[in-house]
């Protein structure tokens, strides 16, 4: 189990998404297609096909993280007659993305508990306060009449603006 554990955090599992799926599925059909096409050429395909194994398990494994379902499908890919002719690496990569879905939904309602709950209640909000009479203004004293409000009348012998 502990070499299951050190090559699982070698390779972590990213977060799933659309494009991950599309091509992991793109890899493993083009495997699958690869290898199909070459049962007819028999004993002579065996180093090509298990190249095709290699490289489908290393892109498999960077494209969705490594999966323990990743080494029965590796191992049965092995055997010429059962891994040519059976879409082993589509159906894996099928198994796998289930259930990366699966887990990555499970994290996430995970997640949605342990957060605390937020108030479903809107929050009231009180008006201002509406003033029943207007505020009483203070009094100010009464207005003293200045030089400036009364007409400027010059004096009898004094001259107003002296040059």
């Amino acid at each position: 189990m502990k070499l299951l554990d050190a090559i699982t955090r070698m390779f972590p599992a990213p977060r799933l998404t659309a494009k991950r799926m599309v091509l992991a599925f793109g890899v493993a059909m083009a495997a699958d297609a690869i290898q199909l096409a070459m049962v007819p050429l028999g004993p002579l395909a065996v180093l090509p096909h298990e190249a095709i194994d290699v490289v489908a398990m290393a892109l498999t494994c960077w494209i969705l993280g490594f999966h323990v379902l990743l080494l029965p499908t590796f191992v049965l890919e092995l055997v010429p007659v059962l891994g040519a002719v059976s879409p082993t690496w589509t159906a894996c990569v099928a198994a796998v993305v289930a259930l990366r879905r699966r887990e990555q939904r499970n994290e996430a309602t995970a997640m949605e508990a342990s957060m605390p709950p937020i108030a479903s209640a809107p929050l009231e909000v009180s008006p201002p306060p509406i003033a029943s009479a207007p505020a009483q203004l203070p009094q100010l004293p009464p207005a003293v009449p200045s030089k400036l409000s009364e007409p400027s009348r010059p004096a009898d012998s004094v001259d107003a603006n002296p040059s």
